[in-house]
């Protein structure tokens, strides 16, 4: 599988499978189990959906650490490529963690799809 590298290819890519209810479904999910307040709609626009969840990351690295590590756990991103990142701005940060968060997400989303 070849990740998506942006997110308007992830979301189309999402979309062209008819799975993009599914990765809402996920990140629901996944933010639960992070104990992260968050219930996205099914029929969330994708603009907003990108919008909320960078809101979400940046307040949980500005205010909530330990949260924010627990969704990088529990979502299960790859510590490698958030080691990578240049913290040095945390805005850029969490719009990069943020995609590679949705990135994770859709990979189970499409992993579970094409083999159970």
């Amino acid at each position: 599988m070849q990740l998506p590298q942006t997110f308007e290819d992830l979301i189309s890519e999402a979309e062209g499978f008819e799975l993009y209810s599914k990765l809402i479904q996920q990140i629901n999910k996944d933010f639960l189990l992070a104990n992260i307040d968050l219930d996205f709609d099914e029929s969330i626009l994708p603009s907003s959906l990108k919008y909320m969840l960078h809101e979400i990351v940046f307040k949980l690295i500005q205010e909530k650490f330990a949260e924010y590590l627990n969704l990088l756990y529990i979502t299960d991103v790859s510590e490698i490529k958030i080691k990578r990142l240049d913290g040095s701005d945390t805005l850029k940060l969490s719009e990069e963690v943020t995609f590679l968060v949705l990135q994770r997400e859709w990979q189970k989303v499409w992993f579970r799809n094409n083999y159970s």
